[in-house]
């Protein structure tokens, strides 16, 4: 939903405080529902945004994204200088075989 935001959407995305205190709360939240956001001024200045849950939901989902590519970024790093066993050995090791991790719904970090 926030993806390929031109200035020509944020610009028209301005909202004065104004309008809030003139009852058009309302009005406002149905934009955000519309275009997925909403900047709110104050004193011609942002004061906060209005996202809605979704676009919200997808920022959230997207920082936790960058924060493990990061984290991966930093481990892969470490590898470099560290000694490390490949998935194969350490495997191997463990006396884990591949029809063992068969349905197996597992997630890394």
């Amino acid at each position: 939903m926030l993806n390929n935001i031109s200035i020509s959407d944020v610009v028209n995305s301005l909202v004065p405080i104004s309008r809030f205190n003139k009852g058009e709360a309302s009005k406002i939240f149905e934009e955000v529902k519309e275009t997925g956001f909403k900047i709110v001024l104050k004193n011609n200045s942002p004061a906060c945004v209005l996202l809605t849950p979704e676009a919200y939901e997808e920022l959230l989902e997207t920082l936790e994204n960058y924060r493990l590519f990061i984290e991966a970024e930093k481990r892969m790093e470490k590898a470099k200088t560290e000694d490390f066993i490949p998935a194969d050995e350490a495997m191997q090791e463990l006396g884990i075989k591949e029809a063992d991790l068969e349905g197996a719904d597992v997630e890394l970090e």
